[in-house]
């Protein structure tokens, strides 16, 4: 949007015109170091290995591999990671604001057909340079995955793109499935065009 040759407008008044600070001309993302993605890495195998650990019981594991880490800095990388310690609580997921409410809906052992209930999910993928999130709608009778999407950040819009993708042959559920998450209870997604007489959506009490 910035011409740097521009004849006549200099790259500061084009900057002021466009409402855009200068010194984002210039700002080179920085790179997740190598030291962080090994730790995120191990943490990640020993979150999968246990599932309930919070950062106080990962701040332990990695201290038994000679890894010394606090536990601040434990908690920011799995915040980061969206990876939480499972463990009975009196609320699991914190919908964004605003968001719908929807009783949950899913019987499995009344699934027996395909299209009946769909279901919804996001998790973290690790990578070599950082790390992505992956969204996914299955099938739950067929156990088919209807459609998937990667995003660098846990916003609404990715999740609604694998939505209609899903939706792009004609398919629709009974029953679409998912946690209370604020991607999947917020106005966005509820209002989504593709849910206009269409199937009810069922959440996760």
């Amino acid at each position: 949007m910035v011409d740097h040759d521009h004849p006549e407008l200099s790259v500061s008044r084009q900057c002021a015109l466009l409402g855009l600070p200068r010194t984002t001309l210039y700002y080179r993302p920085t790179p997740v170091p190598a030291s962080t993605l090994r730790i995120m890495a191990r943490i990640n195998a020993l979150y999968l290995e246990d599932p309930c650990s919070g950062s106080r019981r990962m701040v332990d594991y990695l201290a038994r591999e000679g890894i010394p880490i606090s536990r601040d800095r434990a908690r920011n990388l799995m915040r980061r990671m969206g990876l939480r310690a499972i463990y009975r609580k009196p609320r699991t997921t914190i919908p964004g604001d605003p968001a719908e409410r929807f009783p949950c809906l899913v019987d499995l052992d009344a699934v027996t057909a395909v299209d009946q209930v769909w279901a919804t999910d996001i998790t973290y993928i690790p990578l070599q340079k950082g790390f992505l999130y992956l969204v996914a709608i299955v099938d739950l009778f067929s156990r088919n995955i209807l459609s998937w999407k990667l995003s660098n950040s846990l916003d609404t819009e990715f999740c609604l793109d694998a939505l209609e993708m899903a939706l792009e042959g004609g398919r629709r559920p009974e029953i679409f499935h998912s946690d209370q998450g604020c991607q999947f209870t917020s106005g966005d997604f509820v209002a989504s065009g593709t849910y206009q007489g269409s199937c009810p959506l069922g959440v996760l009490s």
